[in-house]
């Protein structure tokens, strides 16, 4: 029965970045798709700068949609105990908080789509880079701790 109710449990995951924008926007979406009821999924940001509407569109074309999501700042989940808290900048491994409780930290540093130059579509493409880097790092998480 115990076994029973511990699969039960839901881990909590955040997933933090700098302006909680792109990156952690792009893996908050695949880790939702890859963990299903698995866990419940939070994004945040050290700052908020608004969902990005190219995030919004690469991830479309990946048939996710996060057209739903908001930009929101760490402090909102202070609250919450989380099981899981991975910064995908350096920026935000940085200036993380303290979380209470057995949390386990993980750190990529993605590039940052929003910084791109160029044309249109070589700017989608680095956005489309990024967000394949992204779902590879989503799918692996998920299969090595959920």
């Amino acid at each position: 029965m115990l076994l029973k109710i511990k699969m039960m449990i839901k881990k909590n995951i955040l997933v933090l970045c700098t302006g909680n924008s792109c990156r952690s926007q792009l893996a908050e979406g695949y880790l939702r798709y890859f963990a299903g009821d698995k866990a419940n999924i939070y994004s945040a940001g050290i700052e908020t700068h608004g969902v990005n509407p190219k995030a919004i569109q690469v991830m479309a074309q990946d048939h996710i949609n996060i057209s739903g999501h908001t930009s929101n700042h760490v402090d909102e989940y202070l609250t919450i105990h989380f099981d899981h808290v991975i910064t995908v900048c350096d920026n935000a491994n940085e200036a993380c908080p303290f979380f209470p409780g057995n949390v386990k930290r993980f750190h990529e540093n993605f590039p940052d789509p929003a910084k791109a130059t160029g044309t249109d579509e070589e700017i989608m493409d680095e956005f489309r880079r990024v967000r394949d880097l992204i779902k590879v790092y989503a799918a692996n998480f998920v299969k090595e701790n959920l």
